[in-house]
């Protein structure tokens, strides 16, 4: 059975096959293969039909539970930004800001939260609200993992103790996962995990458990990595990335 927006009996809408292959999942005959072995969902249905026509604009495709995005308008983006540069699209004091960075584009894009002046690294630029909008609800826990030079050589149980929970003025926070990565020199480098998205949180958290932050770089957010670009830098991110992004938060 398929839904209104899956159809087979008539000429509406663009056959499945065409639509995947348009959207850069697969060659219309690798396409064909994916339907016909239950790969593929529009609208929640599995369809395995080769006749199945669908209407681009408001169907929803999934293929192997990964979002197919069919909107051509829509833009994701990762930016690297550099230590100084402020989560803004305009800045009124003529500071640096993210928004410096995406003037030659057309799109009208915003960032996805945001990170503080001193902290460098991943934050996603993207005219997708809906996925903006969940991606930066707390509800959803989408985890975000940081890089953190601090003072002192932290303790053998500092891991568990942050993942039991620390009370801040605002409420406890727990992180999600925590390791060392180097110690060296009366400094500490290490990595920490977590969902929460409240202001400065990561920085707050580390200086309640006497470990101050020296310098701090957002490395992943869910599946996307940072990667190897250097600040400043900016690079679409790719459909399996996109495609991360919205199964994190059930899109």
């Amino acid at each position: 059975m398929t839904s209104d927006r899956a159809r087979t009996d008539g000429p509406e809408g663009v056959r499945l096959q065409k639509v995947l292959s348009k959207a850069g999942v697969a060659s219309r005959r690798a396409a064909e293969d994916l339907i016909a072995q239950g790969r593929v969902t529009v609208d929640g249905k599995t369809v395995r039909e080769l006749g199945t026509r669908v209407d681009p604009a408001s169907a929803v495709i999934h293929v192997d539970g990964t979002r197919v995005v069919l909107d051509e308008t829509l833009v994701y983006l990762a930016l690297n930004k550099p230590r100084g540069v402020h989560s803004t699209m305009e800045d009124d004091q003529g500071r640096p800001c993210v928004g410096d960075y995406i003037r030659q584009r057309d799109e009208r894009l915003f960032h996805v939260g945001r990170l503080d002046a001193d902290t460098e690294g991943l934050l996603l630029l993207t005219n997708d609200g809906d996925l903006a909008h969940r991606l930066m609800h707390p509800s959803y826990h989408v985890l975000k993992t940081y890089l953190a030079e601090v003072d002192g050589l932290v303790p053998r149980g500092l891991g568990k103790t942050l993942k039991a929970g620390v009370e801040l003025e605002d409420g406890p926070v727990k992180a999600d996962a925590f390791r060392v990565k180097d110690m060296q020199a009366g400094r500490t480098l290490v990595e920490i995990v977590l969902h929460e998205g409240r202001k400065h949180i990561v920085r707050r958290l580390l200086d309640e458990v006497g470990h101050p932050v020296r310098k701090l770089v957002r490395t992943a957010i869910g599946d996307v990595q940072l990667g190897n670009g250097k600040p400043g830098s900016l690079r679409a991110l790719t459909r399996a990335e996109v495609g991360s992004l919205h199964r994190s938060v059930q899109l």
